[in-house]
């Protein structure tokens, strides 16, 4: 069980870019298959909220992120529903591997948020803040899918770059390369 609860995928014998890695990595297409589902799926929760004035969905949706990104931080798109989902949805796809790190502050940024959301909604409040909120996410999730802009990864680069952070030397290698530029010790 300890394996399964690993975060990111080692796959023995994986090189990339002639470099032998050893380090915990993600399919970012995986991670991007996984953020196009949670935007369509807040998009649809939004859309009722605003338009109809009907919490009831983004409520039940931010509970349900809420869970995905808590099992993602715990083992991965593996554990996720919607990331075996994504998974699934582009296994003939060649791989794209990047670093596990940051995909991790990512998810607990996303943790943060879907909580927030969760408990602003479920106790009432209803109007422009968990509609800012949501569209905040919502643009998040946009930019990974849709551009493969990973905030959390920009975040990650800003925080290694200033020393608030250790950089991952076994393998760092983010989206976008939003690694690049970032100086080893």
């Amino acid at each position: 069980m300890t394996n399964r609860l690993k975060f990111g995928e080692t796959i023995e014998g994986l090189s990339v870019d002639g470099c032998r890695i050893q380090a915990a990595v993600f399919d970012e297409n995986a991670v991007r298959a996984a953020a196009g589902l949670t935007l369509a799926l807040g998009a649809v929760a939004f859309a009722y909220a605003y338009f109809a004035k009907v919490y009831a969905p983004i409520q039940a949706i931010t509970m349900l992120f809420f869970a995905e990104f808590a099992l993602r931080l715990l083992g991965g798109l593996r554990l996720s529903p919607l990331g075996q989902l994504a998974q699934a949805l582009v296994r003939r796809h060649h791989p794209d591997w990047v670093s596990a790190r940051p995909k991790r502050l990512a998810w607990t940024l996303g943790l943060v948020m879907a909580l927030a959301m969760a408990i602003i909604t479920n106790v009432g409040i209803r109007g422009p803040i968990p509609l800012t909120i949501c569209l905040l996410c919502l643009t998040l999730m946009w930019l990974e899918a849709v551009l493969g802009l990973c905030l959390g990864c920009e975040i990650h680069r800003m925080l290694v770059s200033n020393g608030w952070a250790q950089r991952d030397e076994a393998f760092e290698r983010c989206t976008g390369g939003a690694c690049t530029g970032v100086e080893r010790s």
